[in-house]
């Protein structure tokens, strides 16, 4: 009798082991699409939870008549424990790739701590088209801009504690050679956004999910720059745009449609 239960027991742990482990793909594609919601879809996953791939898709949402936008390689991604040594906590850690625009796995590693948890992204430069932005519905599928997404992260980490959240670490996304099908003229410029947290995640210091946001122009007849604030989850920027001399005519038409106009320039305004 007692033979049989323990088989039975460990017939069960053995389904349970198995089932966790072999847990399938698309069951990491509808907690994304949920979190998300259903802006960022894992199509057509194929392996596990823990080592799969999919088309990743940018999505307005499910209310959205939108085309949605893939990239233009399938998304690979490894999910495992990891130990963070510094502070002798065992986490997860979650490796993406795309050979489109990644020249080494983003690793982003959760780590649970006492009333919070902490995210933190590895320091890494990766490349997306700007076309892959068009998924999101307004105002990108107007803009349908083009061009390259070049980002680059520093000790950038997020950290959720006892009901306060603090970024550290800084983000730099350069817009290259960016075009839009509102202008003929090709390209535009290239541009610099620069993300930089102001709360001490390891220290705790200055409480509130804040971020500074600056755009600057590195080159290009249309000139973009403004100041900006990421604060519990609401961006406010302010800003302003405006042509080079020899192409005033060209960006007209633009101008109007990315801001209130105030003579030559046009006024951005976020939040």
């Amino acid at each position: 009798m007692n033979t049989r239960r323990w088989a039975w027991t460990g017939a069960a742990i053995g389904a349970v082991l198995a089932l966790v482990t072999q847990a399938p793909a698309y069951w990491l594609a509808k907690i994304v699409a949920q979190a998300s919601g259903e802006h960022v879809l894992l199509q057509d996953a194929q392996g596990t939870v823990w080592h799969g791939s999919a088309q990743a898709v940018l999505s307005a949402g499910p209310q959205s008549d939108a085309s949605n936008t893939a990239l233009p390689t399938r998304l690979q991604w490894q999910l495992g424990p990891h130990l963070d040594i510094s502070a002798v906590r065992l986490g997860l850690r979650l490796s993406l790739s795309s050979a489109c625009c990644t020249t080494q796995p983003m690793s982003l590693d959760v780590t649970p701590q006492w009333r919070g948890v902490r995210v933190q992204l590895n320091d890494q430069r990766s490349t997306w088209p700007a076309s892959w932005l068009t998924g999101l519905g307004a105002p990108w599928n107007t803009l349908q801009p083009e061009g390259e997404l070049q980002l680059s992260t520093q000790q950038l980490a997020w950290q959720h504690l006892a009901g306060q959240a603090q970024l550290q670490g800084q983000a730099q996304l350069n817009l290259q050679h960016m075009s839009t099908r509102l202008s003929t003229l090709k390209p535009l410029g290239s541009y610099r956004v620069m993300l930089q947290g102001t709360g001490d995640v390891a220290t705790g210091a200055e409480a509130g999910d804040t971020m500074q946001l600056t755009l600057d122009t590195v080159e290009g007849s249309l000139q973009l720059q403004g100041t900006g604030q990421w604060r519990n989850g609401r961006l406010q920027f302010n800003g302003e745009a405006s042509s080079e001399p020899d192409a005033e005519a060209a960006l007209s038409n633009l101008l109007n449609i990315l801001g209130q106009r105030r003579g030559a320039k046009s006024i951005l305004k976020l939040g």
